[in-house]
This record gives structure tokens, C-alpha cells and sequence, in this order.
């Protein structure tokens, strides 16, 4: 038997093996970046099952708009979708069915209203054809990202079949396949050797609900609940001036020391899954917020943009606080991020609207900007219910805060600022009189119930379909038959589940980085790199107070992957980067320009440029009005070993480069609501947001397109609004997920300091 959280991995052989952790889940075998730690089966060559429960979106030829509740089977690179649990009814067969190649693309769209109800929303699309796409959506951001994963690691399998020579017709060993086709000749007897299954969700009995659950019954709106720190040093310094009802209140005394007002912040550990809390935290029904909301209860949702963007008017009643103050009502915006290890950030902003402007009997007031962190913490034992960390910070301009922390000053208690400190308190309270909240939702390992199916071999080519061609609503005739016309009737009204860093001087001595030694050829000699012939349109700068200029600082304000580990999880501190950043181009585009590196005019094809060894150009496409693009070039003394890490992933394929190329940001200096979004954790890039490269020569070039994802958009357009007063570290390196890739080392750094972004060059074509 294999343990709940666990995955079970079938390799070519047919052979079982078993693999600790379970990529479903959004803690337990995550590493820090949010990939599996475990063997995949892109890299492997084993064979992962996913299914569950999913709803199909979409509109047919005369544009009516479908949700219809579906089961989504993932077995291999192949995927089918079934009107019911073919566990349960064992004749039925797919109605849609594809394979997921390399050209499929999958993004998470965040939340969108279907049906009186919120649902997370992923996109298939191929990336060389934008017209073929589909969609399906899950009831919650927890489900939706595990599903992105589950198709993730069929990319990767599917990936790592080509890699080893097989021909497309090579048949499947029968451990991998379902009934497809129903009889067919040669057929085998499905009857033995039945394998553990993923589940993601818990199936159409959570995902439904009739209207009248949807204010009255926490417990029916089904809230099962299925880290580590930033990668980055902070220049925070925290200290807990009270503790109320199990709450920590803090102030940073690093911020009060600079004179930027006090950052405070309210912490307590909350006995349910991120994604649980998440949802109560995202969800605007009254009834709900009435029990653990002072401030926001009434809130009413005026508008939503990309799913993971809503303004939102709020009604606020301070009569129980004194009885001389007047009704208020505000206008705030809420903008939230997922990260790739589980943990939900969202930032709430003053904001404007004209659908509500100022009315009478009401004072507008500006709500304190906020943010709240919610972090899942890792289970000592499976039988352990799940818990996260739950931050709600702030920024107060008050000499009452003061006051309040000496002596208990009675009219701080009286203000906007506590009422949020105490949301903290609240929302721990009422998760903890609701034991359901206190169960876990995500994935669960089951028995697969499939009797004796005959099912026969098929090759590749019976199952050419992409997808994402699948899903396309413009092929909806198999779904629209009676079946549907009977649920659609039960289901009138379907109810679906919502949902800083800085481094500190440094005076130490930097040491090299002990997993480079041997990346670079050390039989060749080294070439002179010398900077002062290469030079790009932006600076480089003279020191922390210079504007508008790069930098490269060394790599100790990072944490990045010891020799040890995949066994105790444990970070150093990076050392000296293994290659030299020599330029930098500060360019305004039109629209996003790929293979910049071919430009007569780049460093890359100039004479200094030709001479050296090998050539790493970043370039990040950072989408505005106009477009930017910011090109970093970093450079090696010697050739590239072959065999070493950063050999395989220059020479590698897209797919092993996608899960690989890790980016770890960090500002330095600036606003702390544009350091909470940005954060300080590693992120695979590849897996994020759409990345192209191109080897040729004695370079790479990898154009990394932030406009591909709608929450990387959000983040970097609240950058760009900041980026005159920023000071922005990044690092960049490859993710060590085997022993022999460990320790980890930093390929490059770059410092940007406070960028003017009317600097920025015309790029001629």
C-alpha cells in the first residue's frame, strides 16, 4: 500500500516504485522554488496519474456560455475528460481527449465570476498558435495551481520520452493506459497490478452547492484545507511589543530608527491549509465576514481585472467606537499573488472609482495600505491537520501607536489601523470555532476503483490532438446531450467555492562560490575581460547613491541550495558570482523583441564581444506603455564545462531549461508595500512566465516575457510606478534538484538603482 501523500511513479519497465511526498500538495515535498523534490517523471521516465473533478468553459456556435462540471483524467502525456467519475461508472468513456505536447502552453488566469459563483480559471493555448486554446477552471487557487503542476510534469514526461529516441508509434506499457477506444484488436486484460491514484480536489460534492448554502453554512461551503523563509537576507528587525488574544503584534524598530513611520505587523499561527484561509480572507459574502470582520464586513465588489485584481467599495459604521464619529465608506484595491511554494500575498491599496463617487451622510477616507502573507507550515506527521502563518502588515502615521504601546492609549483602539491588527485575531477565532476549516482539501492519494477493463494498445498518432484543441469550445457537440440537459436542470444556480529585502553592509570577506569549481574549463587559459570596451546604454554606477546605473553586488545577501539539501533543507549564503555582468542595455521597444543577441549592433556581435569565451544574455521584456526591455550581459574568462551544470542547462532542451532557470529578486531600498509584492523567494522563471532561448555561437539568450502572465503584469506595473525611488537586486542561478548539481552556485548578479525609465533608448530594428 502506499502511505496518503505519497506518489507513485511507474516506470517504463512497469516496475512500481514509490516516491515520498506528492506533488499535488502545496507543502510537504515542495521545495523552495515550488517544483517537486521528489523524481519526476519528466526526468525519470515514470508515468504520474492526476485526476478530479474540474469545470469545462467554454460557448458553443450560437455563443451561449457553458459551465459544465467535468472529470479530467491525466495518465502520462495523455489527458481525457469524462461527463463522470469513471471510477464509478466503469463503462463510460471520454468525452475529449488529447495529448499534451511541447508547444502546449498552460496559464493560470486567476478568479473569474461563473454562475453566481468565483472560480480559478487555466488557459491551454499552443504557444505557435494563439487561436487554439481552452479553458477549464477548479473552485479554488489551491486546486487550479496543483492542476498547473499536474500538467507541468506531463509536459515533462512527455519531454523526456523524446529525449530518449522513441518513435511516436512506440506503444505504451498497458500500467500507463486506459480504455480509449473501448475493444479493440489484441486486446489485454486490465484486471491486476491496479496502481494509487492522485486526486486533485475532493469532486463534485464540494464543488457544488445550491444558492441557499452560500451565506448560511460555512461548514457546506466544504473550506478542507490540504515554509520556509525568503531567499534573501532582510533588514527588517522585528520586535513584539504585545501579544492580544494569541496575536503577536510587532513594529519594525529598523524602520522607526529611519524615520519612515512605524511598520507593524500582526502574526498568529491559523489551524487551517493557505488555500482555507485564503478563501475566507478573499470572500466578500456578508454573512461571513460579519463573524471575524470589523472593518470591511460590508464590502460589495465593484470591479475585477485579470482575475487576480478587484476594487471594492466598503461600508464602515464606527458608532460603537464614539459615538461623535459619522459613517464611513472607502474604496480600496486588492491585488493577489500565489507564489510557486503556496504562499498567498495580497496587497490592499486606497483607490478610487467612479462608480462610487463621494455620497451624503458618508466620509470617504482612505483605508491604511496593507498586505497579508499567508504561508503554510510544514506537518511533522501526515496525521498532523494542517496550519499556516497568517501576516496582516502595515504602515501607521500616528503618535497615538506610541502611546498605545506604553500604556494602552484607549483612543489608538479607537482607529482604522487596530481594526485591521485585530482582522488577525478574528479570522484565527472563527476558523477555530469552525472545525471544518480544520480538514484537508487538497490532494489525497485513492484506491483506483476500475474493474476488469479490456483496454488494447494504441500509438501516438490515434491520439494526435493537442489538448488545448480538446477544450476548444468550437468543438462542444459531444458534450451537448441529454446528460448535460438533465444536470443543468438540478444545477439552476451552481455554487462553487471562492477563494525588502535589503542586505545589511557586509564587511566580510567574499568567498567563492564552492559548487563553480569546476563549471569552467580549467585547462584554458582565461581571457582579460575588460568592461570599459564593452559598454551598453545604461551605466554602471558608483555606489548606492548613484541614480539611474547598474551595479553587481556579490552574492551574499542570497540563501541558495547547500550540499545537503535534499536531507535537511539547509541554505547558505551565496558566494562571488561565477560570471561577470559587463553590460547592460536600458531599451524602448514597440513590442517585445526576441533574439536580441543577432542584432548587428549588440555587444554580443561586436569584436570585444566575439573574443570572449561564452556570453549569457538575460533579457527581460518588461511590458508597459511604451514597452521596455532590459538586456543584461554576463560574461565567463573560460569556456563552459559540458558536463557540468551549467553545461547541460546551456546546451539543454526548453523543457530542462524551463525547470532549471531560477531568478531570485529583492528590493533594497523602497516602498515596503512594492517590497511585499516583489518579495524574496526564488522563482523558476521558466515555469512563471513564457521563456525562449537561443544557443548559438558562444552565447545564450534567453528572453524572459513578464506580459505573459497576468500576475507577473500586476507586480511589475506597481514596480514601474515605484522604480524612480527602487533599489533592485537579483540573482540569477540554476536549481540544483539532484545531489550531484548541490551545492548551488550564483551565475550573476545585477543591482538596478532608481531607473528613470524616460532613460531608456529607441531600439532600432
Amino acid at each position: 500500500m502506499t502511505s496518503p501523500g505519497s506518489k507513485k511513479v511507474v516506470p517504463a519497465d512497469g516496475s512500481e516504485k514509490d516516491h515520498s511526498g506528492n506533488l499535488g500538495r502545496t507543502g510537504g515535498d515542495l521545495n523552495d522554488s515550488g517544483s517537486s523534490s521528489g523524481g519526476g517523471g519528466g526526468e525519470g521516465g515514470g508515468t504520474f496519474e492526476y485526476f478530479g473533478s474540474v469545470y469545462h468553459l467554454g460557448s458553443n456556435k450560437i455563443g451561449h456560455e457553458y459551465c459544465h462540471l467535468r472529470f479530467l483524467f491525466i495518465r502520462g502525456k495523455y489527458v481525457e475528460m469524462y461527463k463522470r467519475d469513471p471510477h464509478e461508472n466503469p463503462d463510460i468513456k471520454p468525452i475529449r481527449r488529447g495529448v499534451i505536447g511541447p508547444t502546449m502552453m498552460v496559464e493560470e488566469l486567476g478568479r473569474r465570476k461563473v454562475n453566481h459563483g468565483d472560480v480559478y480559471v487555466i488557459r491551454f493555448s499552443n504557444r505557435l498558435d494563439e487561436r487554439k486554446k481552452g479553458e477549464i477552471a477548479c473552485a479554488t487557487a489551491g486546486e487550479a495551481m496543483k492542476w498547473v503542476e499536474a500538467f507541468d510534469q506531463a509536459k515533462q514526461q512527455a519531454e523526456y520520452a523524446l529525449s530518449k529516441g522513441g518513435s511516436t508509434r512506440t506503444k505504451l506499457s498497458m500500467e500507463a493506459n486506459i480504455d480509449l477506444e473501448g475493444h479493440r484488436p489484441r486486446v489485454r486484460r486490465y484486471a491486476y497490478g491496479l496502481k494509487k491514484l492522485i486526486r486533485i480536489g475532493q469532486g463534485p460534492e464540494t464543488l457544488l452547492r445550491q444558492s441557499s448554502t452560500l451565506v448560511n453554512d460555512v461548514r457546506g461551503d466544504s473550506f478542507y484545507g490540504g515554509g520556509d523563509n525568503g531567499d534573501a537576507i532582510e533588514a527588517h528587525e522585528w520586535k513584539c511589543v504585545r501579544t492580544i488574544n494569541g496575536v503577536r503584534i510587532f513594529e519594525d524598530v529598523a524602520n522607526v530608527k529611519a524615520g519612515r513611520g512605524f511598520l507593524v505587523k500582526a502574526v498568529a499561527v491559523v489551524e487551517a491549509s493557505a488555500d482555507a484561509v485564503f478563501e475566507v480572507i478573499s470572500k466578500l459574502d456578508k454573512h461571513q465576514r460579519y463573524e471575524w470582520d470589523t472593518v470591511t464586513g460590508d464590502s460589495e465588489l465593484i470591479d475585477s481585472y485579470e482575475g487576480h485584481y478587484d476594487v471594492i467599495y466598503c461600508v464602515y459604521d464606527p458608532k460603537h467606537l464614539s459615538r461623535w464619529q459619522s459613517k464611513r465608506d472607502f474604496i480600496f484595491s486588492r491585488q493577489w499573488v500565489r507564489g510557486q511554494d503556496g504562499t498567498y500575498t495580497i496587497l490592499q491599496f486606497p483607490a478610487v472609482h467612479k462608480k462610487r463617487p463621494p455620497k451624503s451622510g458618508y466620509r470617504r477616507t482612505d483605508i491604511t495600505p496593507s498586505t497579508w502573507e499567508i504561508r503554510n507550515l510544514k506537518k511533522r506527521s501526515d496525521a498532523e491537520p494542517p496550519s499556516c502563518l497568517v501576516t496582516h502588515m502595515l504602515e501607521i502615521h500616528s503618535k497615538r501607536w506610541c502611546k498605545w504601546k506604553r500604556t494602552s492609549y484607549s483612543k489608538f483602539e479607537k482607529t482604522i489601523p487596530y481594526a485591521l491588527l485585530l482582522q488577525v485575531a478574528g479570522l484565527k477565532e472563527y476558523i477555530g470555532a469552525n472545525p471544518a476549516f480544520k480538514y484537508e482539501a487538497s490532494s489525497s492519494v485513492v484506491q483506483s476503483k476500475l474493474p476488469d477493463i479490456p483496454s488494447g494498445e494504441y500509438v501516438d498518432e490515434e491520439m494526435d490532438e493537442q489538448f488545448y484543441d480538446a477544450t476548444d469550445s468550437s468543438s462542444d457537440e459531444e458534450e451537448s446531450d441529454e446528460d448535460d440537459e438533465e444536470q443543468d436542470k438540478k444545477e439552476i444556480k451552481v455554487k462553487l467555492k471562492n477563494v525588502s529585502w535589503a542586505i545589511a553592509s557586509l564587511s566580510l570577506k567574499q568567498p567563492k562560490a564552492p559548487g563553480a569549481s569546476n563549471v569552467l574549463d580549467t585547462s584554458v587559459d582565461p581571457v582579460n575581460i575588460d568592461p570599459s570596451q564593452i559598454q551598453g546604454s545604461l551605466r554602471k554606477g558608483d555606489g548606492d547613491k548613484d541614480s539611474n546605473c547598474w551595479n553587481s553586488p556579490s552574492g551574499m545577501g542570497f540563501m541558495i541550495r547547500g550540499k545537503t539539501y535534499l536531507k535537511d533543507n539547509a541554505k547558505v549564503m551565496g558566494g562571488q558570482p561565477l560570471l561577470t555582468l559587463v553590460s547592460v542595455d536600458w531599451l524602448k521597444v514597440d513590442k517585445a523583441v526576441d533574439n536580441i543577441a543577432l542584432h548587428p549592433k549588440c555587444l554580443v556581435q561586436s569584436e570585444p564581444g566575439k573574443k570572449l569565451p561564452f556570453i549569457l544574455v538575460i533579457n527581460l521584456q518588461v511590458p508597459a506603455k511604451p514597452n521596455y526591455c532590459l538586456v543584461m550581459y554576463y560574461a565567463a574568462d573560460r569556456p563552459v564545462n559540458e558536463s557540468s551544470s551549467l553545461g547541460k542547462f546551456v546546451n539543454g532542451s526548453d523543457s530542462y531549461r524551463d525547470s532549471r532557470f531560477k531568478l531570485i529578486p529583492s528590493i533594497v531600498q523602497g516602498y515596503w508595500m512594492v517590497k511585499r509584492a516583489v518579495g524574496t523567494k526564488a522563482c523558476l522563471l521558466g515555469k512563471a512566465v513564457t521563456c525562449k532561448y537561443l544557443r548559438k555561437d558562444n552565447f545564450l539568450e534567453i528572453d524572459v516575457d513578464i506580459g505573459s502572465s497576468a500576475v507577473a503584469r500586476s507586480v511589475i506595473g506597481l514596480v514601474l510606478g515605484y522604480v524612480t525611488s527602487l533599489i533592485v537586486d537579483l540573482a540569477i542561478l540554476i536549481e540544483g534538484k539532484e545531489e550531484t548539481e548541490l551545492p548551488e552556485y550564483i551565475l550573476g548578479t545585477v543591482r538596478l538603482n532608481r531607473i528613470e525609465l524616460d532613460s531608456a533608448v529607441s531600439f532600432e530594428e
